[in-house]
């Protein structure tokens, strides 16, 4: 199957930055926010405090989330990166543990960046962080200030609404629009994409990519000690991806 039949895995191929890939994965989805690109297992690694992972098999009970913004969190991430007959989405990933497991660590609580004013939402990404707000507060304003712009305009929840409407609106939210009173659209919503891309793609000690499917799904060989005569090969990596706990896909 060439690349042109597989846009999905081209799409990955060409916005995974950090992570050598050997071979390139698929599916069809249209626009950023059907579709999110890789990330690195070090910002996971930075930012997780190292707590093991649940065994495999366990449903995971959320330790920061309410019931609704959890319920929340798994309806915005299953659209993100949904799954389709190229294999499991971000739901089935895991995506939604790795996120909560994250806003009870020193990251979420902005406890590792200088967090003193003034702030410029206009400054260049190397600036650093540029908000009173951290990341575990843009998650429980943004979500409530969804719901409840959902509820008016749609009446119902984000998570009550079809996929369909759900797009509609995180669409919206990467637009800016509408004006959540509490904290940025766009803000909440690349805080939600990029977590989502984390999870799909970390190490699986860290919640998500569970089964590798992320790595399995962009040829990613994962935690394995050498590959790199693989990478110039433009060939499918023969072995399954290893995780940092020799759990192999």
């Amino acid at each position: 199957m060439s690349e042109q039949d597989n846009p999905r895995r081209e799409f990955l191929r060409k916005t995974l930055t950090l992570i050598p890939v050997v071979t390139v994965a698929s599916t069809s989805l249209g626009g950023s926010v059907l579709m999110a690109s890789a990330s690195v297992d070090a910002n996971a690694a930075a930012r997780e405090g190292r707590s093991p992972a649940p065994a495999a098999g366990n449903a995971y009970e959320p330790t920061y989330f309410t019931a609704q913004e959890w319920a929340f969190v798994q309806a915005a991430v299953a659209r993100l990166i949904p799954a389709d007959e190229q294999g499991p989405g971000a739901l089935e990933a895991g995506v939604p543990e790795y996120i909560d497991r994250q806003m009870n660590t020193p990251y979420a609580s902005g406890a590792l960046w200088f967090m003193q004013g003034p702030f410029n939402a206009d400054a260049p990404a190397e600036m650093g962080w540029q908000s009173k707000l951290v990341p575990n507060q843009i998650y429980r304003l943004g979500i409530a200030a969804t719901d409840e712009h959902c509820k008016k305009v749609y009446g119902s929840v984000f998570a009550g609404l079809d996929s369909a409407i759900r797009d509609i609106v995180l669409s919206q939210l990467e637009a800016g629009t509408p004006q959540l009173e509490s904290v940025p659209a766009k803000m909440f919503f690349s805080l939600l994409l990029q977590n989502t891309k984390e999870g799909f793609f970390c190490d699986p000690i860290h919640g998500g990519n569970k089964g590798m499917v992320g790595w399995t799904l962009i040829g990613f060989p994962g935690a394995r000690a050498d590959f790199m005569d693989w990478v110039e090969r433009n060939e499918q990596y023969p072995f399954p991806a290893v995780s940092i706990r020799g759990e192999r896909a």
